[in-house]
């Protein structure tokens, strides 16, 4: 059975910060499980990598979850950061893009509470996950434009 799967890392998102990206990188992947596994081996020569979120996939295949996750959110290219090495499915993800998916979702859903939305790292993996899946709670448009 095949799961989605948001990890994080704090030191690969420290290097991000360093380098100018941001400190909210996450690895968008798809594997059979168990998925500790693979999230253990790591990612860019880190190893402190963990399990934010998962979920079955159905029938989606990891190239089409990247691709609709890197329509809606920046990939970080491994063409011109070396320490990649390689690894494909590492995002950088707006704060705002989060939000607005959340108040959005809310306005749809007849939730009148205006409260402002404290974002958590569960929020940015539900949000990745949704995107990937293109679940029905998922606007098929993109709340800001790049």
């Amino acid at each position: 059975m095949a799961v989605i799967y948001v990890a994080r890392s704090v030191q690969f998102g420290k290097w991000a910060s360093d380098v100018g990206l941001s400190k909210h990188v996450f690895k968008v992947g798809i594997a059979d499980e168990p998925v500790k596994a693979v999230i253990e081996a790591g990612w860019s020569g880190e190893t402190d990598w963990t399990l934010v979120r998962r979920e079955e996939a159905g029938d989606v295949t990891e190239a089409e979850a990247l691709d609709r996750v890197g329509r809606k959110e920046k990939p970080i290219e491994a063409l011109y950061y070396p320490r990649l090495k390689g690894a494909v499915g590492l995002f950088k993800v707006s704060p705002s893009h989060v939000e607005n998916y959340f108040l959005v979702s809310r306005a749809l859903s007849g939730d009148s509470e205006t409260a402002a939305v404290r974002l958590k790292v569960t929020d940015f993996a539900n949000y990745l996950i949704a995107i990937a899946l293109r679940r029905s709670d998922a606007p098929a448009w993109s709340l800001t434009p790049r």
